[in-house]
């Protein structure tokens, strides 16, 4: 599905971060039930595939975190955000529904983000890539068949989404 078709599929897919899976698990934060969906127009709550919690420019240590967590998650179709460096580690694609293009931004515009994003394409998973505000970076991603985005400035300031529909 292209990022510019204005479905209410793919204008409302909801990819939580890893708050999401620390929300479901009791023990941590003592916070109970999923605390980061997004609503559809009408209101109805959507969850894709919550992303497991990962740490930020480092594969490695997310897909340790990952291993950690997705038994906990067990039943969700999961997503791996993808980190610095993934790309010369084992992707567990059996295991995940989806990956979320995240890491630093040089890596994110990176050769090796193009490679990642062309594997999970072929596998069938869906792809969707975090902290997109720009119109560049819209189109950069859009080339590249990336199925969902996201960005917190697209989600608090209307004059961002604005340059993203022109």
């Amino acid at each position: 599905m292209p990022l510019a078709d204005p479905s209410p599929v793919s204008m409302w897919q909801a990819y939580a971060d890893g708050h999401l899976a620390l929300a479901l698990h009791p023990s941590v934060g003592g916070v109970s039930g999923p605390s980061r969906l997004m609503s559809r127009p009408g209101g109805t709550k959507v969850v894709l595939s919550p992303v497991v919690p990962d740490v930020v420019g480092s594969a490695r240590r997310t897909l340790e975190v990952f291993d950690h967590w997705k038994y906990s998650l067990s039943g969700w179709p999961l997503g791996l955000a993808a980190q610095d460096g993934i790309e010369n580690l084992d992707i567990p694609w059996s295991q995940i529904a989806c990956i979320f293009i995240g890491g630093t931004t040089t890596w994110k515009l990176s050769q090796a983000v193009k490679d990642v994003v062309m594997a999970a394409k072929a596998m069938n998973k869906w792809v969707h890539a975090g902290r997109v505000n720009t119109p560049g970076r819209f189109e950069y991603f859009d080339k590249m068949g990336v199925d969902s985005i996201d960005g917190t400035g697209l989600s608090r300031y209307s004059h961002m989404r604005e340059k993203m529909s022109t």
